[in-house]
């Protein structure tokens, strides 16, 4: 079935063109570059997978609670909306939340996917160059993999959303070769990857926590890399420069936060758009959810050098700024160990399953003695 028949309402245009400017840049020296990013090169090469193979897509999903999502968590739970909603009618409600979230993950892995291209078109240095093309071939991985899921096992599609896709054309519009990376690497991918943490390690539901581990070893690699990249080039930046910067992180925080509401999920039930807003910024779930969804971004922000007082402020007012002095650095790694730590299980699962299965053979190919 073709995605269109299966979106929630109408995605408008089947094409979003952003108009792009800035140079394409070939750089001559082959043989020089950065240590730790040809490094980080070299990882992205020996860990690329396929998700038609490392993912049991044969398990089984409830489209009405693909995430295993406690009633506490849901927006409406204990408004008068829920207590008169049947059991069918809270079940359909999951799928539509399940089907918004990961539809965003969907449509932001294939605007990383553009993203990632353009700095292997825009980047000055080589090493970069080759990096993002391996991240470019991750990025196509999780949008394939995310698209599977929403048509097989939820069977619904939302639309991009506003902020997102605001976000996303700023970032592609900018003729400036460092924004693809400080708004996908830094902004998207850090939210991203809070968020497919937060689903990844509250879901019983094993196929879309294998989807969500997996994906999350490559955008551990991907944050890494603009990390590394930025925090050399910024250190050259006057304070104008690195100002234009905080003022675009800002931004785009603020857009990150809104989009986070789900308001377009109760519109589809019938909730009016002021209620349902009001619904969302009530939730203490949602509060949270929003709050630790900066745990990634506030800290690499102030690692790659953009931490200035207007900056700073901003995440004051959304009550992050404590969230700067976590360490990436062991987010990062304990992501890479869940994903190997469920390889793990699953091959010892299998390996257990083969040899009762060879001993069961064994015993009934045995005859009895004369």
């Amino acid at each position: 079935m073709a995605t269109h028949d299966l979106y929630a309402q109408g995605p408008g245009e089947p094409h979003w063109q952003v108009p792009a400017t800035g140079a394409a840049r070939f750089a001559w020296e082959y043989d020089d570059g950065r240590d730790r990013l040809l490094a980080l090169y070299q990882k992205g090469k020996d860990k690329q997978w396929d998700g038609r193979k490392r993912i049991d897509w044969d398990l089984e999903v409830d489209p009405y609670d693909p995430l295993g999502t406690p009633e506490e968590a849901m927006i409406l739970h204990g408004t008068p909306y829920w207590s008169r909603m049947t059991d069918r009618d809270k079940g359909e409600l999951r799928r539509h939340f399940a089907s918004w979230q990961f539809s965003q993950f969907l449509h932001g892995e294939q605007g990383a996917m553009i993203c990632a291209a353009r700095i292997v078109e825009c980047a000055p240095d080589l090493d970069a160059k080759f990096y993002s093309a391996t991240q470019t071939m991750d990025e196509a991985r999780h949008a394939e993999i995310y698209a599977r899921f929403l048509h097989e096992k939820i069977g619904l599609v939302y639309p991009i959303d506003d902020n997102l896709r605001s976000l996303l054309g700023d970032t592609l519009r900018d003729s400036r070769w460092d924004m693809p990376y400080l708004g996908m690497q830094v902004l998207i991918e850090g939210l991203a990857l809070a968020a497919f943490g937060m689903i990844r390690d509250t879901t019983h539901k094993p196929l879309p926590r294998q989807i969500l581990a997996y994906v999350m070893q490559d955008e551990a690699r991907h944050v890494a890399f603009g990390r590394m990249a930025l925090r050399d080039y910024y250190k050259q930046l006057t304070d104008a420069e690195l100002r234009e910067r905080e003022e675009f992180v800002i931004e785009g925080c603020h857009l990150m936060r809104d989009r986070l509401r789900g308001t377009v999920v109760l519109e589809n039930f019938g909730i009016p758009r002021a209620e349902a807003d009001e619904l969302s910024e009530r939730s203490e779930f949602l509060q949270l959810f929003r709050k630790l969804l900066f745990s990634r971004i506030v800290p690499c922000v102030k690692d790659i050098g953009l931490w200035g007082r207007r900056l700073q402020q901003a995440y004051v007012d959304m009550g992050v700024l404590e969230l700067g002095d976590r360490d990436l650095e062991l987010l990062m790694t304990q992501d890479e160990e869940v994903a190997e730590r469920l390889d793990a299980e699953r091959f010892a699962t299998e390996e257990r399953e083969r040899a009762a299965e060879v001993e069961q053979t064994i015993e009934t190919g045995r005859t009895p003695d004369a």
